[in-house]
């Protein structure tokens, strides 16, 4: 029987949005480290609003603490629960981890309640640093390992990648599905049949973090492991989160295959760029529809050839946008193309450009919707040095990052009137995605055609950006107060589209 001290408290903090489902990276660090004899105890902020409660209860027998963070409003909660466990244990280890702590790590051990920092994939590391720790050894050359000697940071070497296949699967067992499923609706999980994707898009800290290699599990399996879980756990959708999960297109079509000669039905989702959606034959899409794919993201980001080329981005093109919108519309399969709205270097007439095509495009298909965004200069991004040149501040602190939020920045080459034209346009690109996601969900015919042509207007207003005197803005505000004056009344709580749009 494992001693107390055994014990280590893994720590997601909440996020913004809704609720994607388990931390897969936390379940990958649990397996790993169960394996070596700890015992882990994963606490999500996103489904345990009594966090707080929850981490003091739990670090009164821990042997160390843990947290795995992205850049923005979660550092703020890490914070908070990290002085929670320095008052409360002073002798804790507090080791952070993930794509924040990574990219910035001499800046986060800067903080008096950083002690060390998990680099990269962490799962070997973190096992070695508990060992060491366990053992009383030094963390002296443990590969990707970051610690505080008597105040100096002490930088080990980075440990080199380890393939997928080699780590044992994510500690699925310790999830509590109801709960998610409470929270989000569906019974889903989100899956990685690979990390890293080989372009070099220099606003994109995947680059940075995976260094462009593509690390994919083996195709027998993913199939055998994903059919398992649906199967064990009554999962009505797998989540792919990987960076680019078409760079091997005969493997994706190979997937779908195994899929459904498991005879297994699920929803599956993932997010791949349009070129290579595009090299796959209309008969190979519909596989993919065929086998569950009910949505695809890509991150189309700009319709300005010159702003793309800024981006690093010259293998999107326009004609694969177009294309690929038309492959998954005939093969049903719902996709939303990303967007990123004040990159360094653009001006009104690129915004224009953009709006004029996704406004083309949102009136000949109907199954795409928009995800409008502003510039996030995230850490670590090639495009680091434009930014500073051009103005911008880059934070010094883990607490100024918490402000760094997706959209959030202020973007000191774009003026006041641009951020409110730009303001607009986005607005409307949400309108018509509300109206989009409505249409899908009705029954009736005549009242799909009424909504249809309630799009026309917003489509012409994106296609000219003409955003005068914005009567459907004004009209959906409207709704939203009825809405919400009427929960108030009546005490019903707000439906989930209510809270979608606020």
């Amino acid at each position: 029987m494992l001693g107390p001290q055994r014990k280590v408290v893994l720590f997601s903090p909440p996020y913004q949005g809704k609720v994607f489902g388990p931390p897969l990276g936390l379940l990958s660090l649990a397996s790993f480290i169960r394996q070596e004899g700890f015992t882990p105890v994963i606490i999500d902020g996103a489904i345990k609003p009594n966090f707080p409660d929850l981490i003091r209860r739990e670090i009164t027998d821990a042997f160390a603490f843990g947290i795995s963070l992205l850049t923005g409003p979660m550092i703020r909660d890490a914070i908070a629960a990290s002085h929670l466990v320095r008052q409360a244990r002073p002798e804790l280890p507090i080791i952070y981890g993930g794509w924040h702590p990574t990219l910035l790590s001499a800046q986060t051990l800067q903080e008096t309640f950083v002690d060390i920092i998990v680099r990269h994939q962490g799962e070997k590391t973190l096992a070695e640093i508990l060992k060491r720790q366990s053992a009383g050894a030094t963390l002296d050359l443990v590969p990707g390992c970051w610690f505080k000697r008597d105040g100096r940071i002490i930088a080990n070497t980075d440990r080199p990648a380890s393939p997928l296949n080699t780590l044992p699967a994510p500690a699925y067992d310790l999830v509590d599905f109801e709960s998610y499923a409470r929270a989000t609706g569906c019974r889903k999980l989100p899956y990685a049949t690979s990390i890293g994707c080989p372009y070099a898009c220099n606003y994109c800290t995947d680059m940075v973090f995976y260094n462009r290699r593509f690390n994919p599990q083996t195709v027998a399996a993913v199939v055998e492991e994903i059919a398992r879980l649906v199967r064990m756990y009554a999962l009505d959708e797998i989540a792919l989160v990987d960076s680019n999960f078409l760079v091997d297109t005969r493997r994706a079509v190979a997937l779908a295959r195994g899929f459904m000669d498991h005879s297994v039905k699920f929803r599956w989702t993932f997010q791949a760029s349009t070129d290579l959606l595009c090299r796959l034959s209309d008969d190979e899409v519909a596989l993919l529809a065929a086998s569950g794919v009910s949505h695809i993201g890509f991150g189309t980001e700009s319709a300005s050839p010159e702003i793309l080329r800024k981006m690093h981005k010259a293998h999107q093109k326009l004609d694969d946008m177009f294309e690929a919108a038309r492959k998954c519309r005939d093969a049903g399969i719902r996709v939303t193309y990303n967007l990123i709205f004040g990159y360094p270097g653009e001006e009104d007439r690129h915004r224009r450009e953009t709006l004029r095509v996704m406004g083309e495009i949102a009136e000949r298909f109907d199954n795409v919707t928009f995800s409008p965004n502003l510039f996030t200069p995230y850490p670590g991004i090639p495009i680091w040095p434009e930014l500073r040149e051009a103005g911008l501040a880059e934070p010094r602190s883990l607490d100024e990052w918490a402000s760094i939020g997706l959209g959030q920045a202020e973007l000191p080459w774009l003026s006041a009137k641009a951020s409110e034209d730009l303001s607009r346009g986005m607005s409307y690109f949400m309108l018509s995605n509300q109206l989009s996601k409505l249409t899908s969900k009705l029954h009736s015919a005549t009242y799909r055609t009424a909504i249809r042509l309630a799009r026309k207007p917003l489509h012409w207003r994106l296609k000219h950006q003409a955003f005068g005197l914005p009567v459907e803005l004004w009209a959906s505000m409207a709704q939203n107060w009825l809405v919400i004056r009427r929960s108030l009344l009546t005490g019903e709580p707000l439906g989930r589209q209510m809270k979608e749009v606020q």
